[in-house]
């Protein structure tokens, strides 16, 4: 047996986790995702997403929030005075949390890779956080990302680092004492960069971190640190910001 499958064998039975269907899984999680005060990734992906929104006119602008949850991102993009932010989600859950927080908002659930509500170059900035590997068809979806595009718009993606998913991590969480694990798919970064060639998407920048000492405390507050220790130094997300020439 090979170290990787050992590996994520170990993994396996430490979560005790099977994979579900993004659309049921986040329908359970939805009444807890924003009570998650010591969630890593969140953590780390807001911190990338500001990062690389730093920069991005988005006064006026029109938005497309691709995987959009509760709003988690929504209270700083509307603090930036978009002309429409609209959400999409395969989420029935996430997207009523959102509607508690924001009654006036346009979101729509996705069946597909159809973005409806958004002409052809019709799109300021398309964002994308943490969703990327729920997407089994990526090439099918950046197509579409691309359709709503404008010229020169802005299109910022962040998500588990495909690294840290072919060494066995899991996105889970807990639901009535039992651990759920997401259906992924590993998309490589040079894949996604070959596409967004393909598409005349220019990089315009890349951020990636990886497991260090700056985040061993969230480990240590789940008594996680051999853990820790195992998964140092492996890229854990990444973010990239892409412009539509």
């Amino acid at each position: 047996m090979s170290l990787l499958k050992s590996f994520k064998n170990y993994l396996s039975k430490m979560f005790g986790a099977k994979e579900t269907d993004p659309e049921l899984a986040y329908d359970e999680w939805a009444g807890s995702y924003d009570s998650q005060p010591d969630n890593l990734m969140l953590a780390l992906d807001e911190e990338l997403f500001s990062s690389l929104l730093t920069g991005i006119e988005i006064t006026n602008k029109v938005v497309a929030d691709i995987g959009c949850g509760t709003g988690r991102h929504w209270r700083k993009i509307l603090d930036g005075s978009p002309a429409k932010l609209i959400g999409y989600d395969v989420s029935d859950g996430m997207l009523q949390m959102l509607k508690q927080k924001y009654p006036q908002a346009e979101t729509h659930r996705l069946t597909d890779s159809n973005l409806p509500g958004l002409e052809d170059n019709s799109c300021d900035l398309v964002m994308s956080t943490l969703t990327v590997a729920h997407i089994k068809n990526l090439e099918e979806a950046m197509q579409e990302w691309c359709r709503v595009l404008k010229q020169g718009g802005d299109m910022v993606i962040t998500d588990y680092h495909p690294v840290a998913l072919a060494k066995g991590a899991k996105r889970t969480f807990k639901r009535d004492g039992k651990t759920v694990a997401i259906i992924n798919h590993i998309h490589s970064i040079e894949k996604l960069r070959t596409m967004a060639k393909q598409l005349q998407l220019v990089e315009m920048r890349l951020m990636e971190r990886q497991i260090d000492e700056s985040v061993r405390p969230y480990y240590e507050k789940q008594q996680a640190t051999q853990l820790f220790e195992t998964w140092k130094g492996v890229p854990i997300i990444y973010g990239i910001h892409l412009k539509k020439t």
